[in-house]
């Protein structure tokens, strides 16, 4: 059915999606899901952390993402038949700008806009000349892009709210007097949590930092027992 509606030479036995997540512009992270014949396939997810970068360019954080996917492609020779992208026509112009510096020909390329109410069925199609297709909620070939996008998109969220759960966290830290943003990564990294690090013992946190950036991080409010 989805080959039918986008009219494609072949079978899209590989199909990859992206999305962008964040929170007013700040932690900006894309997520890549891939589906073959079976269906998800979680070990060749991607997650993508956006840099430089002005806060809420979500083109400027898709070109980024395809760029880094593609150039990996060509190194790896992993494409996707078909590319979905969560956007409308902004989005699908970047998508398409990266594959045309790359050279890439062999990869049909799809946005998938929601409705004005943002009710699932109501998605427009866009395609790379600018034409839409609406297949409405009974099309086959919609609920699998539907199913591929949703999956994009939980992904996307989990892997920003992650993101954006550790740079509170490193925030919390850094902001004691004398902990520094690499001690800080150590203590997360190793322990898992500020609330985890509260309650390590202090031969464990000593033994992370040393003597002197414990004691430091001992005398602040919210650290000392």
């Amino acid at each position: 059915a989805l080959q039918n509606l986008l009219n494609l030479e072949h079978l899209p036995h590989r199909i990859e999606c992206f999305d962008i997540s964040h929170t007013m512009g700040e932690a900006t992270v894309d997520s890549n899901v891939v589906f073959n014949d079976e269906g998800a396939v979680p070990s060749q997810y991607r997650r993508f952390n956006i840099t430089d970068i002005t806060p809420g360019d979500d083109y400027a954080a898709m070109h980024q993402a395809l760029t880094r996917r593609f150039k990996r492609a060509l190194e790896d020779g992993i494409m996707p038949d078909l590319l979905l992208i969560d956007g409308g026509q902004g989005q699908i112009t970047q998508a398409r700008d990266v594959l045309s510096h790359f050279n890439i020909q062999s990869v049909a390329l799809v946005g998938v806009a929601k409705g004005v109410e943002r009710k699932a069925g109501e998605e427009t199609l866009i395609l790379p000349d600018g034409s839409h297709i609406k297949p409405g909620v009974d099309s086959l070939a919609l609920q699998l892009i539907q199913q591929v996008r949703d999956e994009a998109h939980r992904f996307a969220i989990t892997f920003h709210r992650n993101t954006r759960s550790k740079g509170f966290a490193s925030t919390e830290l850094t902001g004691i007097k004398g902990v520094g943003e690499k001690t800080a990564e150590k203590l997360l990294k190793h322990l898992g949590s500020v609330k985890k690090l509260k309650e390590a013992p202090e031969e464990e946190v000593i033994k992370l930092i040393g003597q002197s950036a414990a004691a430091k991080l001992f005398a602040s409010p919210a650290f000392a027992k």
